[in-house]
């Protein structure tokens, strides 16, 4: 069973009150957006979870009403239940409050459960698209997009997908989540600025360090900068071999940035690694990815001091999640942030006023996100403007240069 759809507010729609949350709650949203028309009731038990207002006590659910006229309708493919379960309330609740906080009218969310699975998904787009939407957020991974992404071609109604594969990107699907791309651009743009000519690049053997090596190669090329050094190694190896074989190829002109493609510990020994092997930071600069920005551990190795951190604008973030939590007592898990964004684009793309009209997504034009300045591209990829932090021992990360969307002055 879906969540119940979550309808537009109406033109005296109280502002969101604290609450007291439960993450069942998210399905009396009518008691959310003050609706001017029907505000379904919350179903008991739904997903085993008990079933509360949004906002303040039952009292407080308005009563239902005349059906309202046709509404223009965005398919959420969410991960209700399965292995991702736990996320998908969490982002069903910020594709609500993108809602609100759009002023749009005349919309309707209609959430569908992708059971975490290709063949969920591939259902849940199934079931959304013959019910009339119009547009897809969702859903979460690579496999599910690939399954669910067929149909909606078919149909003609474009997916905003949360996944970062880039591979998904394209012929009416966007990729909305970070991807290694914009990470390793943003950081040979900072790299740039200051002097660097040459990256590296070092990790163990998978999908995401191959993602990475492309993109580095790639974004080398077209900044004018020499050809990168790219170590792969099996996950197990060791470390201190790796970057043996690191420096032996950088050879005595060594490097100015390196990324790792690592997290946690194994980021941790090869980066205590590095100085054995010839490759001292300073001079050479070590970087990592967003998922650095989660990991506090990585201040307590002093290799790692000054390392750079690609991360979505600190001010957009902060606010989104100050946000979210006055809305639903609690802070929100790094993917909602990617929710709000897919369906603030999906909310522009279908203003018009006409629920048969097709959706017209706002390619090229700079979008405001829970993750800062956004912006869809005609090949189904997405920039976004990503600032760059240093890790500093025993502290917050620091920002040494703002967020910068690609393309824009001073970017």
């Amino acid at each position: 069973m879906d969540p119940h759809p979550v309808r537009s507010p109406g033109p005296n729609a109280p502002r969101p009150a604290r609450h007291a949350s439960r993450l069942g709650a998210v399905l009396a949203l009518g008691a959310l957006v003050g609706l001017a028309a029907c505000a379904p009731q919350a179903p008991q038990g739904y997903y085993a979870r008990p079933a509360a207002p949004l906002f303040g006590g039952a009292g407080s659910m308005a009563a239902p009403q005349a059906p309202v006229a046709a509404s223009t309708r965005i398919a959420l493919l969410l991960p209700m239940s399965g292995a991702q379960g736990a996320l998908g309330p969490a982002m069903l609740n910020a594709a609500t409050l993108a809602l609100f906080e759009s002023g749009a009218r005349g919309v309707e969310l209609v959430p569908r459960d992708t059971t975490s699975s290709a063949g969920g998904a591939s259902e849940a787009v199934r079931s959304a698209i013959a019910e009339g939407a119009r547009v897809v957020v969702g859903p979460l991974t690579g496999p599910e997009t690939a399954a669910a992404a067929g149909q909606a071609r078919a149909a003609g109604v474009p997916v905003l997908a949360f996944t970062n594969d880039v591979d998904q990107g394209g012929g009416g699907v966007w990729v909305t989540g970070i991807t290694p791309a914009q990470q390793v651009r943003r950081l040979l743009a900072a790299a740039q600025r200051a002097g660097i000519r040459r990256a590296g690049l070092a990790g163990p053997d998978g999908p995401f360090t191959s993602r990475l090596a492309a993109s580095l190669r790639n974004a080398s090329r077209e900044a004018g900068m020499a050809p990168p050094v790219i170590v792969t190694y099996p996950a197990g190896a060791s470390r201190s071999q790796a970057a043996g074989q690191l420096a032996a190829q950088a050879g005595p002109d060594g490097l100015g940035l390196l990324i790792l493609a690592e997290n946690g510990a194994q980021a941790r020994e090869m980066a205590a690694s590095l100085a054995g092997a010839g490759l001292a930071s300073p001079p050479m600069r070590i970087a990592g990815t967003v998922l650095w920005a989660g990991d506090p551990s990585l201040t307590s190795e002093p290799a790692l001091a000054g390392a750079w951190v690609p991360g979505p604008d600190p001010g957009a973030r902060n606010g989104f999640e100050a946000r979210y939590q006055s809305a639903f007592g609690e802070r929100p898990p790094r993917l909602a942030a990617t929710a709000y964004d897919a369906t603030t684009a999906a909310l522009r793309s279908v203003r018009g006023g006409d629920p048969r009209a097709p959706a017209a997504l706002p390619v090229g034009e700079p979008l405001q996100g829970a993750d800062g300045t956004f912006r869809l591209l005609p090949d189904g990829q997405v920039q976004r403007g990503l600032a760059v932090f240093a890790l500093t021992p025993g502290a917050d990360l620091q920002m040494v240069e703002p967020p910068l969307l690609p393309g824009a002055a001073g970017s």
